[in-house]
């Protein structure tokens, strides 16, 4: 009678029991770290038949997006499965989209954005203007002053004297515009 260490008798298990596994459950398994958190929200796998992975997408872009990466996954993928596979097929055939809302998405609202210029509250009352405007002319002047009223009392941009969102400036020390020159 051979007397073996715990550990040693549990390493053993755990390597039956990957030997017994599904091909399908252990992709799913590593699905989101070969593929990444983003891919892995918008694509499920389905089946493998024939050494062909079939994946199911959530739209149409990301099958051929995917498509076009698919030799990289299939290295990644096959540097883990026991049994190699030979090609991998995206479809938005059968997604079926999951009831649950993911806890990663972001809810950004346009309050936060650093472009925001806060609430306008009748400005057009203060302003006189006429609506709806009799004529082209007319119209024009009204955007015009509207605009001039509005901006008046932005800070200027230091780089092109425009006036600019203080959240802009707060972000970047420059208008968006010449934040973008600079990048």
């Amino acid at each position: 009678m051979s007397f073996q260490s715990i550990p040693e008798i549990l390493e053993r298990l755990q390597i039956e029991a990957l030997y017994q596994q599904q091909p399908i459950q252990r992709l799913l398994d590593c699905w989101q770290e070969v593929v990444g958190k983003v891919i892995a929200t918008q694509t499920r796998p389905i089946s493998i038949e024939r050494d062909v992975l079939w994946v199911a997408t959530s739209g149409a872009a990301w099958a051929q997006n995917l498509t076009f990466e698919r030799q990289r996954l299939l290295k990644k993928l096959n540097k883990i499965l026991p049994t190699p596979l030979v090609d991998i097929r995206f479809s938005t055939a059968r997604w079926q989209p999951t009831k649950k809302k993911s806890s990663t998405q972001l809810k950004i609202s346009s309050l936060d954005h650093p472009s925001y210029l806060g609430k306008v509250n009748n400005l057009n009352q203060n302003l006189n203007l006429h609506y709806p405007p009799k004529n082209p002319d007319l119209a024009f002047a009204n955007w015009s002053e509207t605009i001039k009223t509005r901006y008046s009392s932005l800070p200027l941009c230091p780089n092109c004297q425009s006036p600019t969102p203080k959240g802009e400036l707060e972000r970047w020390g420059v208008c968006s515009i010449c934040a973008a020159r600079s990048f």
